[in-house]
Formats: C-alpha cells, sequence, structure tokens
C-alpha cells in the first residue's frame, strides 16, 4: 500500500520518488509506505491553495458548509473503514477509534460546518460614529496535526480554517498517515474544488518547517511537543506570522478524601491510561489525599492489572501498543529513569514479551514533584502518585510543573472545586469528570503547554483577520 500526497485535488507521489515505511505497532512491521514530501511537493501544495483561495474565500458561507458537511458524510459512510485504518496505523483498540475518535472527526466537520453560517462580525455605535469590525479569511494557511489523534486532530484544525475562507495546505504525521490520505481521497471523490484541502505527506524539518517558513503561508496550527512548538515558534517570528501551539501535558489529577472515588476509578482509570497514555489530557500525576492514598493506590493497581491489553483490532481489547519504535524506547527509558530517582513500581514497569510496542500499564509512587518523572512528559501507559495533606498542598502539587494544559479535580466539596479550578495553572479544568468536551469552548493550555486557543470561534478567529471600518455620522 502506498499512501500518495493529494495536491490541486489529485494524488501525486513525492517529487523525489523517496517513500517511509508505514508501521503496525501491534506486530512492529512495515505495512504500507508514505510520500516523503520534499521542499518542491510542500511548494506546489502552497501554489495550489493559493490559486484556489479567490474563489473560495468569495463562496457564501453557506456553500462553503455544505462541503464541509458533505465531507462528513462521506467518513461517515466508510466509518468502518476510517475506524480499521486508525486502528491498525496507531494500535489504538478498534473500540477507541470506532465509537470516540472516528464520530469526533465528524462532529469537527459538522461543528464547523454550522459555525460558517453563524460566524459574526461586531458593530460598535454611540462613541465615535459607526464602526464595524470585518472577520476576513486570511488566505492559504499551514496546519500539522499529530499521531496521537490522528483524524481527530486533523478535522480539528482544517474544519475551522475551511469553514472560515481559508485554504488549507495540512501536514499529518509520518508516523500515522493512512486516515489523511483516505480523506483527500474522499474530498477527490465528493468533487471539493480542487486546491482548497491539499495534503503533504514527510518528515517535520523537509516539509513542515517548510511550511512554517513560506511567506504565502499566513499561519499554523500545530499540536505536538513542545520541543517542536518552540521550533515553530522560532520560524514564524521573524515574518510576525499567526501561530497556534498545542504542545504538552504534565496533567495533574486531584483526589480528595470526600470524594466518590470508588464511584469515579473507572473514569479516573480511563483519564491516566486511554490510548496507552498518548493523549496530551491524560492526567498522569495522580494526587491524593493522605487519609485515603493507600486503600486509593491498591484499588488503582487492581484497576490498571485489570485492563486487557491485546490485538487494537479486537473489541474486547482496552490497551494496545504505543505507537512506533521510538516512542517505545523513550517511554522505556523514562520507567528506568523513574526507579533510578527511586520510585516504587507497583504494577507494570515493563515491555510485554510478545510482538510491537506494548507497555503494561504502570503505577509508580515514592518521587516528590522536583524529580523528571513527575515533571518530564512521558506521553505512555504511566502514571505517578503523590499524597497531599491538605487543598493549599494539593494546590502546590498541582502547579509545581511547567506545563499548564488540564486538570481534574475530584471532590463532594463545591466551594473547594470553584477556589481549586480558579487557581490551578491549566487551561482546561473538569470537576468529577474527565474529557467532557463542548466544541464550543476554548481548548489551550498555558506556559510549556501551547500558545493560543482553539475550538468554537476561537478558532474561527485565529484563521480570520479583524478589519474595523469606522464611518462619521453627520450631526443634524
Amino acid at each position: 500500500m502506498r499512501l500518495t500526497h493529494w495536491i490541486d485535488g489529485q494524488a501525486r507521489d513525492a517529487g523525489d520518488g523517496q517513500w517511509l515505511n508505514v508501521h503496525d505497532p501491534a506486530t512492529g512491521r512495515a505495512y504500507a509506505q508514505v510520500a516523503r514530501g520534499t521542499a518542491g511537493d510542500a511548494r506546489l501544495a502552497v501554489e495550489a491553495a493559493g490559486r484556489a483561495f479567490p474563489g473560495w474565500s468569495a463562496l457564501p458561507s453557506f456553500e462553503r458548509a455544505r462541503w464541509l458537511e458533505r465531507l462528513a458524510d462521506a467518513i461517515e459512510a466508510r466509518l468502518d473503514a476510517f475506524a480499521q485504518a486508525e486502528s491498525l496505523d496507531g494500535g489504538k483498540p478498534i473500540t477507541l477509534a470506532r465509537d470516540i475518535e472516528i464520530p469526533r472527526a465528524i462532529s469537527n466537520l459538522r461543528f464547523f460546518a454550522h459555525a460558517a453560517t453563524q460566524f459574526a462580525s461586531e458593530s460598535h455605535h454611540g462613541q465615535a460614529g459607526l464602526n464595524y469590525t470585518l472577520r476576513q479569511p486570511l488566505g492559504v494557511v499551514g496546519t500539522i496535526s499529530p499521531w496521537n489523534l490522528p483524524l481527530y486532530l486533523f478535522t480539528w484544525k482544517i474544519a475551522p480554517a475551511l469553514a472560515a475562507g481559508n485554504t488549507v495546505v495540512a501536514k499529518p504525521s509520518e508516523v500515522t498517515p493512512r486516515t489523511a490520505s483516505m480523506l483527500g481521497e474522499i474530498a477527490a471523490a465528493i468533487g471539493m474544488p480542487p486546491g482548497v484541502l491539499n495534503i503533504v505527506h514527510g518528515v517535520g524539518p523537509e516539509v513542515g518547517e517548510v511550511l512554517v517558513a513560506d511567506s504565502d503561508v499566513k499561519a499554523v496550527s500545530f499540536t505536538g511537543s513542545t520541543q517542536v512548538g518552540r521550533r515553530i515558534a522560532t520560524l514564524a517570528a521573524p515574518q510576525l506570522k499567526k501561530v497556534s501551539l498545542e504542545l504538552g501535558g504534565k496533567n495533574p489529577t486531584l483526589v480528595f478524601a470526600d470524594s466518590r472515588w470508588r464511584e469515579h476509578l473507572p473514569t479516573i482509570v480511563r483519564s491516566a491510561f486511554q490510548n496507552s497514555g498518548q493523549i496530551c489530557l491524560c492526567g498522569s500525576r495522580i494526587l491524593v489525599e493522605r487519609p485515603i492514598y493507600d486503600a486509593f493506590r491498591d484499588a488503582l493497581v487492581e484497576r490498571a492489572n485489570a485492563l486487557r491489553i491485546g490485538e487494537p483490532a479486537d473489541p474486547a481489547t482496552e490497551l494496545g501498543p504505543l505507537v512506533s519504535q521510538a516512542h517505545f524506547d523513550k517511554v522505556i527509558a523514562a520507567i528506568a529513569r523513574a526507579r533510578d530517582e527511586g520510585g516504587r513500581i507497583w504494577c507494570g514497569g515493563e515491555a510485554l514479551r510478545r510482538p510491537g510496542w506494548f507497555v503494561a500499564p504502570t503505577v509508580i509512587d515514592g518521587l516528590g514533584p522536583d524529580c523528571a518523572s513527575n515533571r518530564e512528559e512521558i506521553f505512555g501507559p504511566v502514571a505517578t502518585l503523590q499524597p497531599f495533606d491538605s487543598e493549599d498542598d494539593a494546590l502546590a502539587l498541582a502547579n509545581a510543573v511547567d506545563y499548564g494544559l488540564s486538570a481534574s479535580i475530584w471532590t463532594g466539596n463545591l466551594d473547594r472545586a470553584h477556589r481549586l479550578a480558579a487557581d490551578i495553572h491549566a487551561g482546561i479544568v473538569w470537576i468529577n469528570t474527565w474529557m467532557m468536551r463542548d466544541l464550543r469552548t476554548p481548548f489551550g493550555g498555558r506556559g510549556q503547554s501551547g500558545l493560543g486557543s482553539e475550538g468554537g470561534m476561537e478558532a474561527m478567529r485565529f484563521f480570520t483577520e479583524p478589519k474595523n471600518v469606522g464611518i462619521a455620522l453627520q450631526r443634524r
């Protein structure tokens, strides 16, 4: 199987004929190849998007909305095929892909189809004449999406960009490129205007950096590691180019003794281990009030040990492999570091003796807030436990990292929940739940977790430029 670029509505091989292997994480074997994009490929895509921009941006918003709805319909008609491709490509359980991630990709397209028709400018009157603000599309924009939620986050970026009237050059991860390539195929099949959505595969330094540095690309939306986010910010800065950076997390889960923690334990376990911990929102630092610490730890370990690890295609599987050999090596090294730091491994802590890149769900305690295991993102099925003695202690531990993406608070005290939610350094705080997403709300972090917000009207504003028009009103 060879996965091509989609440029100007057509499938294209890499300009220099080079290909990258795509691996099945459950076996470690290459099962496909993807075009290894070049600077020339990226430039062709930018030029195609530039040609398409005048016509696309001139369409009434309801017509752009129809195209997004058609794209959503086309994915929905092939939902099982997309879910199977996502499961194979990323090693994620088929039920996770079929029941959550592909439906969410469809929802992203439908949501921003509606947003296209509801997005409105502002007007101001009564202080200095009459002013109205135009919200105009930027032109050609670049989107760079990660490997952990491939189609889910790919559509989360392209949908608002297209809805706002921009044309897009999208770079999916070369690790999990299959569903993006399928999306290009169905976009062409439904007759989407050529050049409106272009997909260029390849590695970051050879394609992603070219898009960021191209002066014809007016904005870049990126989701991925903090290290790469810094590089993108550096490349974009000389052009004063708009960037949205959704980066890493080291998210705290605060569990108080007055919470119904036994009832909520399945959700807390899911928040730590869903998609093998490869979600930026996973609660990898679990902070537990000391009176319940031992009981909570034992129950968590029991639940973690009971997670069904297996083939991603098996509907019974709850935990699949990590996505790649490189990421597997990183997670195994992080567990070894935790041991060296003096951490106690209560379960897991090792690779499974089977083909593929499987790591057992791992629970570690005995480490303080200053150690690397509690400060640096691991992005695997690894959770650390720390006890706390008071609300102030819990808050200090929660804020003891440079990241600030999300947090969850588990308590029966509503006043405490509101106090902590206001003071925790995070862009998203959940109370007695996790991963509850309303697509109208802003999504983003602070500190090393990124720059800017996505979602809802925040995304529509990012992909447009405000222009104020002031009209003098003659006095009688």
